[in-house]
């Protein structure tokens, strides 16, 4: 091993201390800044300069460029009054742990070239569907985000739905098949008819759903019921984008069973709602789907390019995702990473979550839940007492609607927030209503945070009234 004096960097890696001289005071500055950015993309783009040098730069001072040019373009998403988009911050310990991941530099596909980073995902697999109340044999994938870990349990459903009527898609395609239909609510994310583009199964046939945007079941037994015999997928939601609503999976996954339908549960922020005894009720029954996706960014707060995958008929997921290649030094018993998800080179994804895992246990996990949810509820609360105020929906999770009277008032104190600059809430359509949406995902927020984002809530609200 090379020594090194000191309290030195190794040789070339001078610019790793000046990162993170300016990641710790982007971090020291979260709790006092401007939510929203300083500057556009065209501004931060001429600080960097447009045009490329002939010659070297000294990668010390390439850095300080970046962190000193990007800086007012930055939104402080990390910030524990960032309530926009249902993102979280980043956890230290994950942090830290994607920081060495990226230092490992590692290859994360195959078990034997790459034996510690599969180990710790092993380990991770473990610990995601023991927590999740998840079936123990399912396999676990780690993606780039929600979109692409409902890309990989569609993925599977999609062989599995053609393979029990005798169609090799893999082999001959989609062209000429039996087809799958692929059956939603109406209030799904916009990402599953996205995934299902990439997937070549076309738009999805909606039904309805209730005024929490959860499935309506009675509309989904006559939908299957009036099927035409064609291979069927059937897509759930463990929290709504708006409402936060949960669907009703012991009835939903029955009655798609009955039919023959491979069940998918989209629980892109939803999903750890199984990791609370509290809110665990939220999610009863969803332990009988067949595929599952979160996105660890959201509720585990790990940095972002980290969807989670989960499916528990592993043959399915291995012959929709997998390739053998003669220069692969494949595990054909136990089987590769890469196996799981759709890329071949990918980066360590799961040591962040392990990170997170281990150093909250499963009890900091529940808390960390809860701790959200009750945030959502105080706001919810307070909200209500400001005149005018509406929450559109029953708060049973991280997500909070509201609208102040005709959509222009609305539009307006949305815009006044995002002037303002204390916290960030954006606006929405839900129901045909404007509105302004507040999504607690962080779990750096405070009771102080959320009374910080009220008070200029309240100042919106009578400056829109006067």
């Amino acid at each position: 091993m090379t020594e090194t004096s000191a309290g030195a960097s190794p040789e070339g890696y001078d610019p790793l201390s000046r990162a993170h001289a300016h990641a710790s005071a982007w971090l020291a500055s979260l709790d006092s800044r401007d939510i929203p950015p300083t500057a556009d993309a065209v501004e931060v783009a001429k600080r960097l300069g447009r045009d490329l040098p002939d010659g070297p730069t000294d990668p010390g001072e390439v850095v300080d460029l970046l962190a000193e040019a990007c800086e007012p373009g930055l939104t402080a998403m990390p910030s524990g009054r960032f309530f926009g988009f249902v993102v979280g911050g980043t956890h230290p310990a994950a942090l830290a742990a994607d920081w060495l991941a990226t230092a490992w530099d590692q290859n994360a596909g195959m078990r034997a070239v790459t034996p510690a980073t599969t180990a710790v995902e092993d380990v991770v697999e473990a610990w995601v569907t023991d927590l999740l109340g998840l079936p123990p044999e399912s396999a676990v994938g780690f993606v780039t985000g929600g979109t692409m870990a409902n890309f990989t349990g569609l993925a599977a459903g999609r062989e599995a739905v053609l393979s029990r009527v005798g169609w090799d898609v893999a082999e001959r395609g989609l062209v000429g098949g039996p087809g799958v239909r692929v059956v939603v609510g109406e209030e799904r994310h916009d990402s599953v008819d996205l995934v299902l583009r990439y997937l070549g199964l076309g738009a999805p046939e909606a039904v309805a759903a209730d005024d929490q945007g959860r499935i309506d079941v009675t509309a989904l037994r006559s939908a299957l019921e009036d099927g035409d015999g064609r291979p069927t997928i059937v897509v759930l939601q463990a929290g709504n984008v708006h409402s936060g609503a949960f669907d009703s999976f012991p009835e939903a996954i029955a009655l798609a069973h009955e039919h023959g339908a491979w069940v998918h549960v989209d629980g892109a922020f939803g999903l750890f709602a199984g990791a609370s005894p509290r809110h665990r009720h939220l999610v009863e029954g969803y332990e009988a789907a067949d595929s599952w996706a979160t996105d660890a960014h959201k509720t585990l707060n790990v940095p972002y390019d980290c969807g989670v995958a989960i499916v528990r008929d592993r043959a399915a997921l291995r012959a929709a995702m997998s390739m053998v290649g003669p220069y692969l030094m494949q595990d054909d018993t136990v089987g590769d990473p890469f196996e799981k998800v759709p890329e071949l080179s990918r980066r360590a994804r799961g040591v962040p979550v392990w990170a997170v895992l281990r150093t909250l246990g499963g009890s900091g996990v529940a808390a960390l839940v809860d701790r959200l949810a009750g945030h959502a509820a105080a706001f919810a609360e307070a909200v209500v007492e400001i005149p005018g105020a509406e929450v559109l929906h029953d708060v049973v999770f991280t997500q909070v609607c509201v609208a102040f009277g005709e959509d222009a008032r609305t539009l307006d104190v949305v815009s006044r927030m995002l002037k303002d600059g204390t916290a960030w809430t954006s606006g929405s359509v839900w129901h045909g209503r404007a509105v302004l949406r507040i999504a607690v995902s962080n779990w750096s927020t405070t009771e102080q945070d959320v009374e910080r984002t009220l008070a200029a809530l309240r100042a919106a609200v009578a400056e829109s009234g006067s």
